[in-house]
């Protein structure tokens, strides 16, 4: 394929993402997000702040759509996917590696999904090219002013997510590893960038000081031993494997093994060797996500090419020749099943459960439950159950428990709650007995069934709440 051919189905893939982000229902995650976009901070209970933002710039333009919520994260797919056209350019000096690059960083089910959905990861992966992109700049022109850009995507990739702190730990094993790069740790430069890091990094870290240290307790909560398993070692691979596609993640694989130090493609590869570290120690012990390595496939997309382009073997030439196809191949099939489920997994379909289908029709019906009920307002007790309804409809929602998720949002005004209100709950987490306490009187109301098709996905349990007992309570993001 041409380098014009590759860049040509970059831009096909990302309007693609465009099109299929505004048709496809949120994530509960997504609309989640949404809530935190309504109230606007420096920081928030499970990540930084930039999706909340990125998410406000979609709604601000296109209202309180899928595409909306959407939009922002999709448009920084398109920098995010020039970076790495430049990056792979700088390093190899090859256009048809830089194309390619760029093509199977768009072809991944990683970015196709990630730069969709609007998750802290829309904004993480296009800091994480920016880093390397002027990391990428800084070894070709020995301009020390590349160090304070990289700075400023460090910064922001940290607003963005905290998995950034690993591309600073890559970024140090390069100058160590380096001869080349070695002399910079003799000057000010990188401690400039670093310092520029963390001040752009400061509002969220002052705001974590201020609420108890909220985030970082959450996230680093998760570093921990348990008992050693090759289970999640199993499941991280494999969900690479169908994240990356398999030959993708192969020929990265060799790239990853092979780059040598002094070389181009030494840069990317000291980028992630610590987080791959790092995720194989975890799965150790417990499960990485499959979503964790996002930010490493700017880098991946970049050693995957190379690869591809100076196949050592027939073997070789038949993996570059495949996979691209492959890629676009798995891609097109998770598409297809996520609008038209054209495979009958029923509920046992990730996708399904993943995405907010049938979540309009509920809204509808828990609407006209409201009304009939004369009920004031809505009561959950998951942050899930919270943010569908609340994006899926006019309704005001309460979400009685876990305020610390909304810290910005207001209290519920006491006349809200002097009327009888409905506490809707999915069946599997049903905390009735616990809102029964706060009440002089809890009896289910009715059942909703969350469908798509003939299927039932999900099922909802309504209650009717009479007589609020004690001081107002919960949040109303």
């Amino acid at each position: 394929m041409t380098a014009r051919r590759a860049l040509a189905a970059t831009a096909i893939l990302i309007a693609l993402r465009l099109v299929i982000g505004g048709v496809l229902p949120l994530s509960a995650d997504e609309a989640y997000y949404w809530l935190w976009s309504r109230h606007l901070a420096v920081g928030y209970f499970d990540h930084p702040p930039a999706i909340a933002y990125v998410i406000r710039f979609g709604t601000l333009l296109f209202g309180d759509t899928s595409f909306g919520v959407r939009f922002g994260g999709t448009l920084l797919s398109l920098p995010a996917s020039w970076l790495v056209w430049r990056s792979a350019k700088i390093l190899t000096d090859d256009d048809g590696i830089a194309a390619r690059a760029c093509l199977f960083f768009n072809l991944t089910l990683m970015i196709a999904a990630e730069t969709m959905a609007a998750t802290p990861d829309a904004p993480s992966i296009p800091a994480a090219a920016a880093f390397l992109f002027c990391l990428a700049k800084l070894r070709q022109s020995g301009k020390a002013s590349w160090w304070l850009a990289a700075g400023v995507a460090a910064g922001l990739g940290l607003l963005a997510k905290y998995t950034a702190f690993f591309l600073g730990a890559g970024a140090l094993a390069w100058l160590l590893l380096d001869r080349d790069a070695r002399r910079w740790l003799l000057t000010p430069w990188p401690y400039l960038g670093g310092a520029l890091a963390a001040l752009i990094f400061a509002p969220n870290l002052l705001w974590n000081a201020d609420h108890g240290w909220l985030t970082f307790a959450f996230q680093f909560g998760r570093i921990g031993v348990g008992h050693l398993t090759a289970r999640y070692i199993v499941e991280f691979l494999g969900a690479q494997l169908v994240l990356a596609s398999p030959l993708i993640l192969l020929l990265a694989g060799i790239g990853l093994v092979r780059a040598r130090r002094g070389e181009g493609l030494f840069l990317p590869a000291a980028l992630i060797w610590p987080s791959l570290l790092y995720f194989l120690f975890h799965a150790l012990h417990d499960r990485v996500q499959g979503n964790w390595p996002c930010y490493l496939y700017p880098a991946l997309a970049i050693l995957a090419a190379a690869m591809a382009a100076r196949p050592a073997s027939r073997t070789m030439r038949l993996t570059a020749a495949g996979a691209a196809p492959l890629a676009a191949l798995m891609l097109a099939l998770v598409y297809a099943q996520a609008l038209f489920g054209i495979l009958p997994l029923g509920r046992s379909d990730p996708l399904t459960r993943l995405l907010g289908g049938g979540i309009p029709a509920v809204a509808q019906q828990l609407q006209a439950l409201q009304k009939s009920a004369g009920a004031s307002a809505i009561l959950t007790s998951d942050y899930e159950t919270t943010a569908w309804p609340r994006f899926y409809s006019p309704l005001p929602v309460i979400q009685a428990n876990e305020s610390f998720r909304y810290p910005d949002a207001p209290a519920p005004p006491p006349s809200l709650l002097n009327g009888p209100l409905l506490y809707l709950a999915e069946q599997r987490v049903d905390r009735s007995a616990k809102i029964a306490a706060h009440f002089a009187a809890l009896k289910p109301v009715g059942e909703i069934d969350r469908m798509r098709g003939a299927i039932v996905i999900a099922r909802y349990k309504i209650y009717r709440a009479d007589g609020l007992r004690g001081a107002v309570f919960g949040k109303m993001p």
